[in-house]
């Protein structure tokens, strides 16, 4: 082998060619998530034009087939030819990497924008098997289409005259690169789109789905404000809405709050509309504003006594919703996704403005301001009641001589990286896990009931709950302010429950402890949920598992096992009130020489069975659990875990039909 590095091994990627070699680098992944980053890249572009004041409508098609246009009525993109590329304007934006018109500071056609630091339409042009780029100005209308990662075909045309003005950009995402599917979720696209909507005061957004043929149309005059009491519909509201908006020569800045009485917190942080999810120097200057006028208004008023110690910014923010958008001429994203703003003056403008403002709020309206006081000073009691409930819960566990909970079947390895912990519905699922596992890999940990609704509770009374106590204890990152995910002693969590309604309840309360006190196990990508077969189907010595109703059909149909016998009168066998559990569990309905069995719990599979159909790395289906858009997920798990009636009774309602092989 040659040990030669010349300067023939060195590669240069000319144009777009980048992009397709290494497409995660710019618009993150090649999932789902990366697909609709396309779909960003381009409504961001028109979202621009929006803040400069040059548009005032936004229209998004989801076609048939495949492709997706945006289009708006801003100025359009300049079509003349760009004096250093010898190409038009047009044609230089989609095929040249960092070229666009949002580089040239005051002189630039933005003062702000959402797409200064990523490459823009160029990158959506070289993941597309197809572009077509239609501007509308100067009473014409210009056409220009690419293919196959950007190669364009022919040059800008005039296709006609034309009254409006603003640019329509058609695109079709490359298979080649998205392989996991090119199909645009209209669900995320709404979503993301309302946001905008909401961000953008006066934007109009309109969307069709084609492909159901289904119209959206969005505007909010409010804005930000709008947006908060959207969030907070179903929440007891304890203040009305504030809101402030004002420029300094560093930033526009906008922020509106309104606290409820939940026992969580949900703040949403934006540069230029784009959602920093990392957060940045804009959140750390609203938080620490927020803290600091608080504490000096309690002191001021004596609504905080000598002797009491000050609020900390955890105190402050139980019960907060929270919008913060600042608009900045020079943005500082860190990474290419652009999930954390950097600039360090916008920090100190947004503590400045923001404060101020919140102090002459406090000022004006003293029963809001009581009221967010005495929410904070209960905050601050329940947290150091939990502190003591942790440091008990976890002293004992020292002097019991460990530090793991004694229904725990710890394994064997010490590697974290290669560690998996199974938290398990009852004894008798956990008996068969224990005795069916990977005694070296694989750790047990069975719940007794049902564990609190954490939702519902502050972390004092969760610590209370033995269960959770358990959960705490094995995980070994402790929790609240004390968490460390560093001490995970698992890095894989799999929860493990039955295929009926309580099993469902109990892994959505599970669901709901992990999302709302161990958000970074699931953002870590550290929790799954485990697949168990719904039927065994078995003739002679020869056994087939199917996972859905779906599956056991495929399965009787391709080894032709007597199908036309079976039918949804004698498929199985009817349990009746006169059935023992054990009859109930076992119950099994052979036609034609095949059996099919209805597993109703763990429990009913013999350790070989579950060892082989649910915790076999080389043959589970485990879902790992991603949090793809936490406004959304915050909404489910508040309707479906909080103490309003009518909003679940509502989803219940509206998702029922949905459902599929539902136990009652």
């Amino acid at each position: 082998m040659s040990s030669a590095y010349t300067a023939d091994q060195i590669q240069v990627l000319e144009g777009l060619a980048p992009v397709r070699k290494r497409p995660g680098m710019y618009i993150g992944s090649t999932d789902s998530r990366g697909l609709h980053h396309l779909i960003w890249e381009v409504v961001d572009n028109s979202i621009d034009e929006a803040m400069a004041g040059y548009a005032s409508e936004i229209k998004i098609i989801l076609q048939k087939d495949g492709g997706c246009s945006v289009e708006d009525d801003g100025r359009g993109i300049p079509v003349e030819t760009h004096k250093t590329t010898g190409k038009s304007a047009l044609e230089t934006v989609l095929t040249v990497l960092h070229a666009g018109g949002k580089f040239g500071g005051e002189d630039s056609g933005y003062k702000v924008s959402g797409g200064l630091h990523g490459v823009g339409v160029s990158v959506v042009n070289a993941l597309s098997s197809k572009i077509v780029a239609e501007v509308f100005r100067d009473g014409k209308h210009y056409s220009q289409e690419f293919r196959d990662g950007g190669k364009p075909i022919g040059s800008l045309k005039t296709i006609g005259s034309s009254k409006k003005t603003g640019t329509k950009i058609t695109f079709y995402p490359d298979p080649v690169i998205f392989k996991e599917g090119i199909e645009f979720k209209l669900e995320k696209v709404l979503t993301r789109l309302r946001q905008q909507a909401y961000l953008t005061k006066g934007i109009r957004i309109a969307i069709l789905d084609e492909r159901v043929g289904k119209r959206y149309k969005f505007y909010f005059e409010g804005g930000i404000k709008s947006y908060i009491a959207n969030l907070n519909q179903n929440r007891e509201r304890l203040t009305d809405v504030f809101y402030v908006e004002k420029e300094n020569q560093d930033a526009l800045v906008e922020v509106a709050l309104q606290y409820t009485n939940a026992f969580s917190e949900e703040v949403f942080s934006f540069a230029n509309n784009i959602h920093t999810i990392d957060g940045g120097t804009h959140l750390t200057g609203f938080r620490t504003a927020l803290t600091r006028e608080i504490n000096s208004y309690a002191r001021k008023t004596g609504l905080l006594k000598d002797n009491e110690t000050n609020l900390t910014a955890e105190d402050v923010r139980e019960g907060l919703t929270a919008i913060i958008s600042v608009k900045v001429k020079d943005p500082q994203f860190e990474g290419q996704t652009k999930g954390k703003l950097g600039n360090a003056e916008v920090q100190s403008a947004v503590n400045s403005i923001f404060g101020a403002a919140f102090e002459n709020y406090l000022e004006e309206r003293p029963a809001a301001a009581k009221a967010i006081v005495g929410k904070c000073a209960l905050a601050a009691r329940a947290r150091i009641a939990a502190r003591a409930a942790r440091d008990t819960v976890l002293r004992k566990g020292a002097l019991e001589g460990s530090n793991l909970p004694g229904k725990l079947a710890d394994c064997s390895s010490r590697k974290p990286e290669e560690s998996e912990l199974y938290i398990v519905e009852g004894d008798s699922a956990g008996g068969s896990a224990k005795q069916g596992r990977d005694r070296h890999t694989q750790a047990i940990l069975p719940l007794r009931g049902k564990i609190l609704n954490v939702e519902q509770a502050r972390l004092d009374r969760m610590l209370a709950n033995n269960e959770i106590k358990n959960l705490i204890l094995a995980f070994g990152t402790s929790i609240g302010e004390t968490f460390d995910v560093k001490k995970l002693r698992y890095h894989r969590i799999v929860i493990m429950t039955d295929a009926d309604v309580d099993g469902s309840h109990i892994r959505t309360l599970l669901l709901t402890l992990f999302y709302r006190h161990f958000r970074s196990l699931v953002d870590g990508g550290f929790v799954y949920i485990a697949v168990p077969p719904l039927y065994k189907i078995a003739k002679g010595k020869q056994v087939w598992y199917a996972y859905t109703e779906e599956e056991k059909f495929e399965i009787l149909k391709r080894e032709n096992l007597a199908v036309a016998e079976i039918s949804e009168n004698n498929e199985e066998e009817t349990e009746t009130e006169e059935d023992s559990e054990e009859t109930k569990e076992t119950k099994k309905k052979s036609v034609g020489g095949v059996k099919i069995q209805r597993y109703k719990g763990l429990g009913e599979m013999n350790p070989e069975q579950l060892w082989e159909t649910t915790m076999d790395p080389a043959r589970r289906i485990q879902l790992r659990v991603v949090i793809e858009d936490a406004e959304k997920a915050n909404q489910v798990f508040e309707t479906l875990m909080g103490p309003d009636v009518p909003p679940r009774r509502k989803f219940i309602q509206t998702h029922a039909k949905n459902v599929v092989n539902l136990d009652i």
